[in-house]
């Protein structure tokens, strides 16, 4: 059986103690894909019992794009802004709220000015 993890991801600028932005509960993965991450986020990566496995505080945006990845090195995350390529295909992405889904398709313009996106569900229990 595949280890599970839960992504806690916190937007601490919002309201006056913070709001959280997603928590996913996904496969044990070291990478994931974060679409339109805060400005700022705090992080942290628990396994299947609670225990913590990363945390990153103060993450700050890197650059003006739709999605954000977010790494565990250690017991550190951290956030690189990015614009999806060839490569990110099948990543785990974690949206607003939670929901996570593997990337299957992504395109932008050259100048940025537009893209589009697929994302896959699977549940099964």
């Amino acid at each position: 059986m595949t280890a599970m993890h839960t992504w806690d991801l916190w937007y601490p600028d919002a309201a006056s103690q913070g709001l959280s932005f997603a928590r996913a509960h996904i496969d044990s993965t070291a990478t994931v894909l974060v679409h339109a991450l805060p400005a700022s986020i705090r992080v942290e990566v628990r396994d299947e019992h609670g225990a913590p496995v990363a945390t990153g505080d103060g993450l700050e945006r890197t650059l003006d794009s739709p999605m954000a990845r977010l790494t565990v090195n250690g017991g550190a995350v951290t956030r690189e802004d990015t614009w999806p390529a060839e490569a990110d295909l099948g990543s785990v992405v974690i949206l607003p709220g939670g929901e996570a889904g593997a990337l299957r398709a992504w395109w932008h313009a050259p100048d940025h000015s537009e893209w589009r996106w697929s994302v896959e569900f699977y549940n099964h229990r």
